[in-house]
């Protein structure tokens, strides 16, 4: 079987899957979960051509050789690459909310390409995690992000951050603000750093007062009308890393 074109993104590969390894040997083994996905779910064969990421931008193409209960043996069919890199990153610190939301948020953002997503605790914040609580969600919220990520090919995997306080953002020349208040997207300038890190409210918003402790941070308009809890750090990411896109 030829081997697909070349291309400087993972997803830009003519493969029938991709999946995420500790190194991008020229040979390499895919076992327990993912594996038994591949095989199993998938149905992979021998002579399929799969993309292989270490998480970290890395990726290469590899062919299945050996097909094994649970387990496929990949050899490389080309040199190691990297997916190119968003400038400025796109991150995102999103008010807590229910679990299924939340999940939801994780999954379209990191289809989207943001770099880091930092669950946020607020005053209007219905969901209330213990510490306990709170690492148990985030583990599956690094879950989810891992499953987004090899559904979309993307070669990094995002940053799922611990829980953190609105408070953590304060000061920070990164960080805008999602409100009703600001403006267009168009008219955002480029961030004096690498990164943006958009600030997402709950239900209902932001209280004023924790809206004023951002007096220095860009408010960004999302349109005119009122968007769901799980619907507003989506928008919020998509035209972001749009405006990064154009901005590279």
């Amino acid at each position: 079987m030829t081997p697909p074109r070349a291309s400087a993104w993972a997803a830009g590969q003519d493969a029938a899957a991709h999946a995420f390894v500790a190194a991008l040997d020229d040979a390499i083994d895919i076992a327990g979960t993912d594996g038994h996905h591949l095989q199993r779910v998938r149905r992979l064969h021998v002579g399929e051509h799969v993309t292989a990421a270490d998480g970290a931008g890395g990726w290469r193409l590899y062919r299945i050789d050996e097909v094994e209960p649970g387990r496929l043996r990949l050899t490389a069919r080309g040199e190691p690459r990297r997916d190119p890199e968003l400038s400025p990153e796109v991150a995102l610190a999103v008010a807590l909310t229910k679990a299924g939301a939340l999940d939801t948020v994780v999954a379209r953002c990191t289809e989207l390409g943001v770099a880091r997503i930092t669950p946020v605790r607020t005053r209007r914040c219905v969901v209330r995690w213990d510490p306990a609580q709170g690492e148990k969600a985030v583990a599956r919220l690094r879950t989810v992000a891992r499953e987004a990520a090899a559904q979309c090919r993307r070669a990094r995997l995002p940053e799922i951050s611990p829980v953190g306080d609105l408070s953590d953002f304060v000061g920070r020349p990164d960080v805008i603000v999602a409100d009703r208040t600001g403006g267009p997207i168009a008219e955002l300038a480029a961030p004096t750093g690498a990164a943006w890190t958009v600030v997402v409210g709950p239900e209902g918003g932001l209280e004023p007062d924790e809206l004023a402790a951002f007096p220095a941070a860009s408010r960004l308009h999302l349109g005119p009308y009122v968007l769901r809890a799980e619907t507003a750090p989506i928008a919020a990411a998509a035209v972001l890393v749009g405006r990064a896109r154009a901005l590279s």
